[in-house]
């Protein structure tokens, strides 16, 4: 097999030294998902090997050092996933990682996965969109730094924040406190997100003006949502005459997005996330977007849990029926 020799200089020291990590740990990441040769003298890469690991190598190389310039910090997760996409021929790390949704308190969000790039485009493209995927795949901390972005650029007057609180019936009744105080414990996860993304005390003045307002999905009914950002969380946890009432709350100069895990579902009944894909697959102005394992973002165990359950699900459903 002929073997291809691909030589890279790097402008500068202190580049080569962000570009490799401390004590080379970059490099090693790098090394341990490539069969390609990896020598470094100086300020230049010499990469050899097969045609095409030794392009796709120069190519993750090339990618890592416009993130460089761009003034990003090189980790191993971005390593991690900058790998995986040049591995999937998914696109550019670079511009995935560099799009910038809001930065808070120094800390960016963005899209991690191409997956999520893809999610956040279709957000900004579409009228309404579906994020459908499993935990951690941050179909919903997306969707509100794309919410908190619009109404900071004012392209909205609004955010609207909705999910349905499945239990809904008896167990909510015996709580103490009004019904806001009861449904508050659905309600939390959006409350935590939102935090994340603007001062507390900031997010609680909105609040108080209604111009952010969090509410279970029941409360949507009979109003029509003009000028806002509307997500609604947990979506597969809504009944198709849930989603037809919330889909159908859409005003003018608005923006919604639906997220949801089609594989957990708490309701006795059929879920309108599973049965709307079906109904509005080719209304136009309105995106399905499909996240999965590849785009979990938190500890990569949750990954390979992600597909584990996946596969066995699938095995379970291909075996004969006794």
């Amino acid at each position: 097999m002929p073997t291809t020799e691909i030589r890279l200089v790097v402008p500068a020291q202190r580049d080569m030294i962000d570009l490799l990590g401390l004590g080379d740990h970059l490099l090693k990441l790098v090394e341990e998902q490539f069969e390609a040769d990896i020598c470094v003298r100086g300020n230049e890469i010499v990469i050899t090997g097969d045609g095409s690991e030794a392009q796709a190598v120069s190519a993750l190389f090339a990618e890592m050092l416009q993130l460089l310039e761009r003034g990003d910090t090189l980790t191993p997760d971005s390593i991690d996933r900058a790998i995986d996409m040049i591995k999937r021929d998914e696109g550019s790390p670079a511009s995935v990682f560099s799009d910038v949704i809001i930065t808070h308190r120094g800390k960016t969000i963005r899209p991690k996965t191409a997956g999520q790039k893809r999610y956040v485009d279709a957000i900004r493209t579409n009228t309404i969109t579906f994020g459908i995927g499993p935990a951690g795949t941050g179909k919903t901390y997306l969707a509100m730094a794309m919410a908190v972005d619009a109404l900071k650029r004012k392209e909205v007057g609004r955010i609207i924040l909705t999910r349905p609180a499945v239990e809904a019936g008896e167990r909510l009744g015996y709580l103490p406190g009004t019904l806001y105080d009861k449904v508050d414990p659905y309600l939390r996860p959006l409350y935590d997100a939102l935090f994340d993304m603007m001062d507390i005390e900031k997010s609680t003045s909105l609040t108080e003006r209604g111009v952010i307002e969090v509410a279970p999905l029941a409360f949507m009914r009979g109003r029509t949502l003009n000028d806002s950002f509307v997500v609604l969380d947990e979506a597969q946890n809504t009944s198709p005459e849930q989603m037809k009432m919330f889909l159908t709350r859409l005003g003018f100069g608005s923006k919604v997005v639906v997220t949801g895990d089609v594989t957990q579902v708490d309701l006795p009944g059929a879920s309108g996330l599973k049965q709307v894909r079906e109904i509005l697959g080719g209304v136009a102005d309105l995106a399905f977007v499909e996240l999965g394992a590849r785009d979990v973002v938190r500890h990569k165990l949750v990954q390979h849990i992600v597909t584990a359950y996946h596969e066995w699900e699938e095995a379970r459903a291909a075996r004969p029926t006794e």
